[in-house]
């Protein structure tokens, strides 16, 4: 199984997940979004997938730091291009193991995606 997490190297979240899953031996790909980005069809796969609302991080500060104006009237396109101009805007960590992805870090999730 090939998985891909993506993120933010510095991001703590993410490395609470790096640590959880190389203490338990699961291999993975880092996408850092600062370095690479993201495309539209990934972005839009993982809205069409959890809603925009799971994936659209409001709580960072990048989003509290938007204008007025780009935080009201919040819609699907409007989120997608907010997350495509600034990354970091998007929840973390997106793990991608191929068959389904597990969004934000909770070590019982990853547990349950990877036992024993």
């Amino acid at each position: 199984m090939s998985i891909t997490m993506y993120g933010i190297k510095n991001c703590d979240t993410i490395k609470k997940a790096r640590t959880w899953l190389e203490g338990h031996g699961v291999g993975y790909d880092f996408h850092d979004y600062k370095a690479s980005g993201i495309d539209r069809q990934s972005l839009e796969a993982w809205v069409r997938e959890f809603g925009w609302e799971t994936v659209l991080n409001r709580a960072g500060t990048t989003f509290k730091k938007l204008p007025d104006a780009d935080r009201q009237g919040l819609d699907t396109e409007k989120a997608i291009a907010l997350m495509l101009a600034q990354p970091s805007m998007i929840k973390r960590p997106m793990l991608d193991l191929g068959s389904r992805r597990i969004v934000g870090f909770k070590p019982e999730a990853y547990e349950a995606a990877f036992p024993g």
